[in-house]
């Protein structure tokens, strides 16, 4: 079941190391009313395909031999309102920075188009519960954006693809971190919401 997805997650899931202390960041594959995850508490290269849980959106295991990740409520909450292919969470410092000062990223860099005009940030609740997955849906859905800042916690980003999911965390690490160091020095200015619209029309056809 879900084979590709489960070899995806286990693929990717070191991946998670530069983005992320320990084991405290996920990441998660969906095919339709399906989707893998990366167990709770293992090494991310440790993981193995075959033992990746795969859940079903109501959040019901029905594959896999380990336990899935602790942030799996936030996971199927996601899927279920706006249906993105798949979802990275991490605790990357500079994002995690911002998080903690309750402060979203604003357009400062057009890189930031890949997660939309700004990262908003989610109202803090306890990592693992359904209050935190509401949050973030609430949060990601006022601001029309396929990332938010997990108030005093973390990143979380969604894509069509577990490659434009991990993309666009790592873009929105590098914008927290210029963001960060260009208030250092004085007073970042910002790109209109028309020229990032222009970009994310542009990023549309990027690549070969």
């Amino acid at each position: 079941m879900l084979g590709a997805e489960r070899r995806a997650v286990a693929m990717h899931a070191p991946d998670l190391a530069s983005l992320t202390p320990g084991r405290t960041g996920n990441l998660s594959v969906r095919r339709d009313d399906r989707f893998a995850v990366t167990p709770t508490g293992v090494a991310y290269d440790r993981i193995d395909a075959e033992g990746v849980p795969v859940l079903s959106l109501d959040g019901e295991q029905v594959a896999g031999e380990t336990a899935p990740s602790s942030e799996t409520p936030m996971h199927t909450a996601i899927y279920r309102e706006f249906e993105p292919g798949a979802i990275v969470h991490t605790h990357s410092p500079w994002a995690s920075t911002l998080a903690i000062l309750h402060e979203p990223i604003p357009p400062v860099h057009y890189m930031l188009a890949l997660a939309g005009t700004s990262v908003p940030v989610a109202d803090y609740a306890t990592y693992g519960t359904e209050a935190l997955a509401e949050n973030a849906v609430a949060a990601m859905e006022g601001a029309d954006a396929s990332a938010c800042l997990l108030a005093n916690h973390g990143l979380l980003t969604t894509g069509e693809d577990l490659d434009s999911a991990l993309e666009t965390a790592v873009n929105v690490e590098y914008t927290a971190r210029i963001y960060c160091q260009a208030k250092a020095f004085g007073d970042p200015v910002e790109l209109s919401d028309e020229e990032m619209t222009a970009v994310a029309e542009k990023f549309e056809g990027y690549g070969q």
